[in-house]
């Protein structure tokens, strides 16, 4: 293919991303904040970088990661918890803020953002939730992503495709894990939102497929979640047993909030079919 693809981030679901890309006839460069970890990325034949992204620089060399390339994939989790003290600093749009000028200083043209579906709080009653809904987080990282996601799209020097991805699963992840024997969960009757890694990786491929289309609108969002929205209760009780881990019990005399995201537009703009069930 000849497209040049740099992955900030090659963690969880990075590198494993930058695997499936070489595979795929993609050149691929790849960041770490670990230096350890650059012999990984060197292994598996993606061109390592050490950078560390912080609120007002980057250590490392960011203008050599962005050289020649086409698409420049953050995927960055914003690492903020809502209850820390700090909770009110911009943290992570800062560290988007001190990117940007090195990418306008690129020759980059597309930007795909990683971006999480926590940018739709839960509510009461449960709705479905499209790509037309506006955000409206309820969670300090959530409510940070929506900014990075506007400050990215709203740039003129290049086109920002934004991808929030539902819950993360995979062989090594699994949120059941840490549910497992917990009392007093809440929201019982809530759907789950789920997406697993294979399917992450096919929905930012397919989307890369459309790097040389020119007719392709690149300033857009995708909501990615697998079809399958049982409900809280129903998927870790039954998730627990296949994982032989003690069940988790719930709060059972409130009423649940929650939310429903709908892929269809995944589903039907790029024609992704989801592979793996939740």
């Amino acid at each position: 293919m000849g497209i040049k693809i740099s992955i900030l981030g090659c963690g969880w679901l990075g590198l494993p991303l930058a695997k499936s890309l070489l595979s795929k006839d993609y050149e691929v460069k790849g960041s770490t904040t670990s230096e350890s970890k650059l012999e990984v990325l060197k292994n598996a034949e993606i061109s390592p970088f050490q950078i560390q992204l912080d609120e007002h620089q980057i250590i490392g060399n960011i203008e050599d990661f962005l050289k020649e390339t086409d698409v420049l994939v953050i995927d960055i989790p914003p690492g903020l918890r809502k209850e820390t003290s700090t909770s009110n600093e911009m943290t992570f749009v800062n560290k988007i803020k001190t990117l940007i000028p090195f990418i306008e200083k690129s020759d980059i043209q597309k930007v795909i953002f990683v971006s999480s579906t926590s940018v739709y709080g839960d509510s009461f009653p449960i709705v479905e939730i499209t790509e037309e809904t506006k955000p409206n987080p309820d969670t300090e990282s959530g409510k940070q992503l929506v900014i990075a996601e506007t400050i990215l799209q709203s740039n003129p020097h290049f086109k920002t495709m934004v991808i929030r991805f539902g819950g993360l699963l995979g062989e090594d992840r699994h949120p059941v894990k840490f549910l497992a024997g917990r009392t007093n969960v809440e929201n019982p009757n809530a759907p789950v939102n789920m997406i697993q890694r294979e399917d992450c990786i096919g929905v930012i491929e397919e989307i890369l497929k459309q790097v040389q289309n020119n007719n392709w609108e690149w300033n857009q969002s995708f909501n990615a979640v697998a079809p399958q929205h049982p409900t809280r209760k129903a998927y870790y009780h039954k998730k627990a047993d296949i994982l032989n881990l003690p069940l988790p019990t719930f709060v059972e005399d409130s009423e649940s909030k929650g939310k429903i995201i709908s892929s269809v537009k995944v589903e039907t703009i790029l024609g992704y079919s989801f592979q793996k069930e939740i």
